[in-house]
């Protein structure tokens, strides 16, 4: 039976980006009929990282406007949508709460199904958004608040292999961006300071390298940034040895633990696609270095275009279209999530850590 097209408005508010988008999936593929992002960078720059109440109030001053302008440029009415999602978590709780409600009251007003996405979820199927990835494929998903490996089985089907014991690899690329002084967003702020710096000036450690299994570790990898940074003077010439010696470490742990990935899934016969998702993948030699390792394993490379590696609501309308194609949708009083891990059975079972009143982080 031949699937009829579905058209959904994606909202994404789960930290400091605030994004809505329009897509149709169809028998023909992925059309982001339209996409807007915009960046709060300048609202939390004066204060060395992300503020939450600052970035909810953010969020509502920009989304209605973000969702008029995408619903114009689409050249959509209400009346050709076929859903409304948004993502309900994991992320700072002010923000989803504001995603998730405004999509609420546009279902309700207009009587469209709710679909409530899992932010991780929507960085899962965000290669699908370029190209027909076919599942099963297995996912490094590494951005600024997650770092994991799982196994992707269908829409709705994630096995968790190996995760961060602590803190994720973009969440360390931000806090070495803060502690170098480095100007912009932690991640390509690091990038390219390294492009002028000698990674062998800097001896940094390889946290869990010589470790069996898939879990990783990026505390200490910071802690030795700090180390490093405050045993001689930070001249321009020492920042950017100090961002190259950990763009290459990180680089060296996520290459190793994929290889191990790779021969899991090789051995498990679970399909020989890598993706690699999540703002991280943003990185240009980590890619390259994941793209080259596949590739001796013989497995295909798949990565995002760029501007879906990082926060956006195409990714987050490809998730609800998915789900809406299978017949799946969420009650209106479907609560907004601080954690929500991917694989939930894996996280209650065996969690990596964290835990207490609001669930399993990972």
């Amino acid at each position: 039976m031949k699937q009829a097209a579905v058209t959904v408005l994606g909202i994404e508010t789960s930290c400091d980006e605030t994004a809505a988008a329009v897509l149709r999936l169809s028998p023909a593929g992925v059309d982001v009929l339209a996409e807007q992002v915009a960046s709060q960078t300048e609202d939390h720059a004066l204060y060395g990282g992300i503020v939450p109440e600052i970035a909810a109030r953010a969020h509502v001053e920009r989304l209605d406007g973000l969702i008029r302008m995408v619903m114009q440029e689409a050249g959509s009415g209400w009346e050709t949508l076929d859903g409304v999602a948004a993502t309900a978590g994991p992320g700072l709780i002010g923000g989803v709460m504001t995603g998730l409600s405004t999509a609420k009251a546009i279902a309700l007003a207009r009587g469209l199904p709710l679909v409530a996405v899992n932010h991780l979820e929507g960085h899962a199927l965000s290669p699908r958004l370029a190209q027909d990835v076919p599942f099963p494929y297995l996912l490094l998903l590494v951005s600024g608040g997650h770092c994991q490996f799982v196994s992707v089985e269908g829409v709705g089907k994630y096995r968790r292999l190996g995760s961060t014991i602590d803190d994720a690899a973009g969440e360390a690329f931000d806090k070495t961006a803060k502690l170098l002084g480095l100007a912009g967003a932690g991640g390509p702020a690091v990038e390219r300071a390294a492009e002028k710096g000698d990674p062998a000036a800097v001896d940094l450690p390889r946290p869990l390298l010589d470790r069996s299994g898939l879990d990783m570790s990026f505390s200490g990898l910071k802690t030795a940034v700090r180390r490093a940074a405050e045993e001689a003077p930070l001249t321009d010439q020492r920042r950017a040895d100090i961002s190259a010696a950990f763009q290459l470490a990180v680089a060296d742990i996520l290459v190793a633990k994929s290889a191990r990935a790779m021969e899991r899934m090789s051995e498990a016969g679970d399909g020989r696609t890598f993706v690699v998702a999540g703002g991280v993948a943003a990185n240009r030699m980590l890619r390259a270095r994941l793209e080259a390792e596949a590739r001796r394993h013989g497995f295909a490379f798949v990565a995002p275009p760029l501007r879906w590696c990082t926060d956006n609501a195409a990714m987050i309308a490809l998730a609800g279209a998915e789900r809406l194609r299978l017949g799946l949708q969420d009650p209106l009083d479907t609560p907004a999530r601080a954690r929500w891990p991917l694989d939930e059975a894996s996280a209650a079972a065996a969690p990596v850590y964290g835990g207490g009143k609001k669930g399993a982080k990972a």
